[in-house]
């Protein structure tokens, strides 16, 4: 095993999720549980199977597009939704309801 691969993913993984909403929804749910246990198993199943999905989604990328190229989509992907958080709402067109 790459323990230090271990390691950095675990870092990495564990800043992210801090003040994540699934942070903020375990929060609320162990707040107003009576079983607190069963609210940590929840949430940690749940990571566990998203993260789960995350990477063999991810292998199977890795198998079909060259990594410079998934690399160049996150990269878009991601300028993308932070240019729109930044964009004044008032210019968004509005969604017809």
């Amino acid at each position: 095993m790459d323990w230090q691969l271990l390691g950095i993913t675990f870092i990495t993984v564990f800043l992210s999720e801090l003040g994540d909403k699934s942070q903020l929804a375990a929060i609320a749910l162990g707040s107003s549980s009576s079983s607190p246990r069963a609210v940590f198993f929840g949430t940690a199943s749940a990571l566990l199977l998203a993260s789960s999905i995350g990477v063999l989604v991810g292998q199977g990328t890795a198998e079909v597009l060259p990594e410079q190229l998934v690399k160049t989509i996150a990269a878009i992907g991601f300028a993308v939704m932070g240019l729109r958080l930044l964009w004044p709402k008032s210019d968004l067109p509005e969604a017809s309801e």
